[in-house]
């Protein structure tokens, strides 16, 4: 490497601070949504509820402030994360992020709202540009990995978060964008899956976002026609297949070394034990009340254990690092 490449090189570990540590706060605040349902639905104290909202609350301003500040000194860096054919797909975790933020203080009106719609125009934003970036680029088939799920699925969050901001003509737009690209991301991924080459490690992780859009998918839909159908039960049943079948594959999992990656395996676990959640409360069946405590134990145990690696890291100065 030439001395001049070496003095382009950015020596502030800012620079390298990656999109993809929203998804810190997806996992963070689906945890805390789960323990607000848990707390109405199953009795669970309050305090676990109050507790996970304060955590999630400083840590998504924690890394909004350090990304606003990096696109302000190191705006180059952001673009190159920006024309990235993986790292694009992270940008829709910020929009996410506000999304869910705004779900978890959906009791103050004012809050929610600020907070939803700045998430809403984001999202919708994020989905046009990577669909542009697709459609502008030859990507290549090993570009291809769950991620993508982000920007277009992400859509199925707004009518999750939107009935008491939006009217269901307006949040339909967003279910029909989710549900028919979850179905053709998901013939692309099962694709890449099944006749190329397999993951890189630090990839394997977003296997988990499988489980999260006929999840997020029977909440939206419920939460727009408070009917529990034949479709209804259609997305939850896949939401479990693809949660089994996960489980199924742990061996694929324990092994990989820890990543910021990690963190995809906590949104979809926190989807799928909102789901079961939502069946419980409906149906009062008690095989979905038993499928929710052992997501909603799984998800904890989870987020527990990827929060104290990603700490034990980033004092050991391993994350935010070139790659």
């Amino acid at each position: 490497m030439s001395n001049e490449s070496i003095k382009a090189i950015p020596s502030n570990r800012l620079a390298f601070f990656p999109v993809m540590m929203f998804a810190i706060v997806m996992g963070l605040s689906g945890l805390t949504i789960v323990y607000e349902k848990a707390s109405e639905v199953f009795f669970f104290h309050i305090y676990f509820y109050l507790f996970f909202k304060i955590v999630t609350t400083i840590i998504f301003i924690a890394i909004f402030v350090l990304y606003i500040i990096k696109i302000v000194i190191y705006f180059q860096e952001v673009k190159k994360e920006f024309s990235h054919p993986i790292r694009i797909n992270f940008f829709a975790a910020i929009s996410i992020s506000f999304l869910l933020i705004s779900q978890i203080y959906h009791e103050n009106i004012t809050v929610s709202n600020i907070l939803f719609f700045i998430g809403m125009f984001l999202h919708i934003f994020f989905t046009f540009n990577t669909l542009k970036f697709w459609i502008n680029n030859n990507l290549e088939i090993q570009h291809s990995n769950p991620a993508w799920f982000i920007p277009i699925v992400g859509n199925l969050i707004v009518p999750v978060v939107g009935t008491t901001h939006l009217d269901n003509m307006f949040l339909m737009f967003f279910f029909s964008i989710g549900i028919f690209f979850w179905i053709i991301m998901l013939a692309i991924i099962l694709n890449r899956i099944i006749f190329h080459t397999q993951f890189a490690p630090k990839f394997m992780p977003t296997l988990f976002i499988l489980i999260a859009p006929p999840s997020v998918g029977l909440i939206a839909y419920f939460k727009m026609t408070s009917n529990l159908d034949f479709f209804s039960m259609i997305l939850f049943n896949l939401g479990l297949f693809f949660t089994f079948l996960l489980f199924f594959m742990y061996k694929n999992f324990v092994k990989i070394k820890f990543f910021i990656s990690w963190w995809a395996f906590t949104f979809p676990l926190a989807t799928i034990a909102l789901a079961s959640s939502l069946m419980y409360e409906v149906t009062k069946k008690d095989i979905y009340q038993y499928f929710s405590y052992l997501f909603i134990i799984v998800l904890t145990a989870v987020v527990f254990v990827v929060a104290y690696k990603t700490i034990i890291h980033m004092l050991n100065k391993q994350i935010c690092i070139m790659e």
